[in-house]
């Protein structure tokens, strides 16, 4: 069975937090509830919320109240509860939760310029490991078990290459599979030794110190995943929805865009295109995630 990180001592800096921080906040009046997931420290994000929050309510009129949750499925959980009107969540977890509880795309992140990325297997540089097929029988640290780019889309690259049949067979390729709970989770177990790889978004490596970029490498790439989306519950209020939309794209103007590093840091935001997760949709069906 796939191992969660947090049961390792050296491990639990992000787990512990992220559990601690997951219950929503009490609702506060017609307040917009907007859950975050912890790709990155947790405990980061709580100053980062408090930021954007209070930015986005002097924009859209009405209180806004964030919080961070375990993971993806706390995050759907959240929307389909409705103790959550809003979450940022990746492509993989996007598509699941449309097909469950009917989740609406309202905007997609841009990172250079384009509205995907990639995933990729990150190692050592002085580990030895040097393709894929070295990593038989080492342990590896995955993001969050239903990430595209911390998960499904690093592994598939297993797949393409001979080496597993698919996620049922992974248990056998590698020593130990984790899930760390995060992108930088997932890189700091490799980058000290925890782990030999992680699988994570083509820039996760920038959530390392410049010393630990500077001592991994990648050895693998994904096909290219359209980016994380801001997503709503089905039956939120059309006038909020889009007011939060219209405030959400003003972070693209120049006067704004320092705020963009408390939402992940991505380059700006568009209108999500939902045809543009067709590809996602395919991928989570091969492997029997959708029907």
């Amino acid at each position: 069975m796939p191992v969660h990180l947090t049961r390792r001592t050296m491990l639990v800096l992000a787990g512990a937090g992220a559990v601690s921080l997951a219950a929503p906040l009490a609702a506060q009046g017609d307040a917009l509830r907007l859950a975050f997931i912890p790709q990155e420290n947790p405990e980061k994000l709580l100053g980062d919320i408090e930021a954007i929050t209070g930015w986005l309510a002097s924009e859209i009129g009405v209180p806004v109240e964030g919080f961070v949750t375990i993971d993806h499925a706390a995050a759907v959980e959240a929307l389909r509860n409705g103790d959550a009107d809003i979450s940022f969540m990746g492509a993989l977890p996007f598509v699941l939760a449309e097909a469950e509880i009917g989740a609406v795309p309202l905007l997609s992140e841009v990172y250079r310029d384009a509205p995907s990325y990639t995933g990729r297997i990150f190692v050592r540089r002085d580990s030895g490991i040097d393709a894929l097929a070295d990593l038989q029988g080492r342990d590896i640290a995955f993001a969050d078990p239903i990430s595209e780019s911390g998960y499904l889309y690093p592994l598939a690259e297993f797949v393409e290459a001979g080496l597993i049949e698919g996620p049922g067979a992974a248990e056998a390729f590698f020593g130990r599979v984790f899930f760390a709970g995060g992108y930088q989770q997932a890189m700091q177990a490799m980058a000290e030794g925890l782990v030999d790889a992680a699988g994570a978004s083509q820039y996760a490596d920038l959530l390392l110190t410049p010393q630990q970029q500077a001592e991994v490498t990648w050895i693998a790439e994904s096909a290219p995943i359209p980016s994380h989306l801001v997503i709503a519950r089905p039956g939120l209020d059309a006038d909020l929805q889009d007011r939060f939309v219209d405030a959400m794209l003003r972070l693209n103007e120049p006067e704004h865009r320092n705020k963009l590093r408390y939402l992940y840091g991505p380059d700006g935001y568009v209108r999500a295109d939902s045809a543009a997760y067709d590809g996602v949709r395919d991928m989570a069906r091969r492997y029997r995630l959708l029907e």
